[in-house]
């Protein structure tokens, strides 16, 4: 990835991960079937242990270990703890289309905290396209919005908490491998899982599918975190933030290739207009590149 230029390299993360975190989520799906929600959460975040300890050593990072706690890196994993923890409860309470929808307000608000907090300039041009993938998105989500209640406002809280995660992640040291912050993730949300599942559910003997789909959601939760933290430290906010909206192209993917929905004109159209947007932003960014590089 080092290779790529610029302009490509934190829209490839930002791919990467969506689709990391959407094979997770396929995986969550098919174990919440007879398992309280805060334990399908606790057995992926332990799975995810499993792996990215063990990941940490063979990578020879075990000198940064104590990093997973560094401050910084702890503030950007608590947003990220309390954005499951909503997320989990409206998509448990609410039409999964309509949950999905209201998450896509998130790269809208990162752009508006990138330029508030460090005084990153979007443009006029950029932000109409954001717009049209933002529009995309929601003709892909089709929400329905029936039944809309405080369940809402956890699914916007989501969001809300998402867009501060990934700004407070920008604040976390460079010398902080992203492997480590993914890791720190796991042990964050794993541990409020944790409690939350203590507090608030009875524990339930998961079946062998079970453990089996856990460790591989715990597999592809690492990547997720991994790259897109990665996709905001190597490419600019604007350019970067669109390709969010691949979580529904990944969704739609994952429908036709697991659960047999087949999507209909207008989700075909509004994939169309998401990935319209964010090549041209891509095509935008590496025309200016070029011209910065003749001047």
């Amino acid at each position: 990835m080092n290779s790529m230029p610029n302009a490509f390299r934190g829209p490839l993360s930002m791919i990467l991960a969506t689709g990391s975190y959407l094979v997770n989520d396929t995986m969550m799906k098919l174990a919440t079937s007879g398992l309280p929600t805060y334990e399908v959460l606790f057995l992926r975040g332990a799975a995810a242990t499993l792996w990215g300890i063990p990941l940490l050593l063979l990578l020879g990072y075990g000198r940064q270990i104590p990093l997973l706690f560094d401050r910084r890196v702890l503030q950007r994993n608590v947003f990220e703890l309390a954005a499951i923890l909503c997320y989990v409860v409206a998509l448990a309470n609410m039409q999964i289309a309509d949950s999905t929808a209201l998450g896509q307000i998130t790269p809208l608000l990162i752009l508006v905290g990138a330029s508030f907090l460090y005084g990153e300039r979007i443009g006029g041009l950029r932000i109409a396209l954001i717009g049209l993938g933002f529009v995309g998105a929601i003709m892909v989500a089709q929400p329905t919005m029936e039944g809309i209640s405080v369940y809402a406002l956890l699914a916007l809280g989501n969001a809300a908490l998402s867009a501060a995660r990934d700004l407070a992640g920008r604040r976390v040291g460079a010398e902080v491998l992203g492997m480590i912050v993914a890791i720190s993730a796991v042990l964050v949300v794993v541990a409020g899982a944790g409690v939350a599942h203590l507090t608030s559910e009875q524990w339930v003997a998961p079946e062998g599918r079970h453990l089996l789909l856990m460790a591989g959601a715990g597999f592809f939760l690492i990547f997720g975190h991994f790259f897109i933290f990665m996709a905001y430290r190597i490419g600019p906010t604007g350019a970067v933030a669109p390709f969010y909206y691949c979580f529904t192209v990944w969704a739609v993917i994952s429908g036709v290739i697991v659960f047999n929905q087949l999507p209909n004109p207008l989700a075909i159209a509004g994939i169309l207009l998401v990935i319209a947007s964010g090549l041209t932003i891509v095509s935008l960014d590496e025309r200016k590149r070029r011209l910065s590089v003749v001047a």
